[in-house]
């Protein structure tokens, strides 16, 4: 069974940093694509980055292009969010998932795993 969890959220002030992790279990990852998405309140979850567990540059979204990292420690089955450069439109609950597959995806409902989700709140 595939469990996602994360942890790394909190209070930040605008332009500071904070970096989420996901824990991935319950399975081999080897062939999955993991990826992050936010979602604030009122509005849609939105994708923010992607990377193969292969292998491969991380895939981003406009939003956090340049202020946002994606990467994964394959020995400690985990993926990180290197967020820089917070806003406080960056505020929202932030969601690690996975989906098994080569072709990078950004659709949420082309993700099959979900994280719990953790909360970041970016302060003006």
């Amino acid at each position: 069974q595939v469990q996602l969890v994360e942890s790394g959220g909190g209070l930040v002030q605008a332009g500071g940093s904070l970096r989420l992790s996901c824990a991935a279990s319950g399975r081999s990852f080897s062939r999955f694509i993991m990826g992050w998405f936010r979602q604030a309140p009122g509005k849609e979850r939105e994708w923010l980055a992607s990377i193969r567990w292969s292998g491969g540059r991380g895939y981003y979204a406009d939003s956090v292009q340049g202020r946002f990292t994606i990467s994964r420690d394959n020995g400690k089955n985990t993926v990180y969010l290197q967020m820089n450069s917070l806003k406080p439109e960056d505020t929202a609950v932030y969601y690690c998932a996975a989906t098994e597959g080569s072709v990078i995806v950004r659709a949420a409902a082309s993700y099959d795993y979900w994280g719990q989700g953790t909360q970041v709140t970016v302060s003006s």
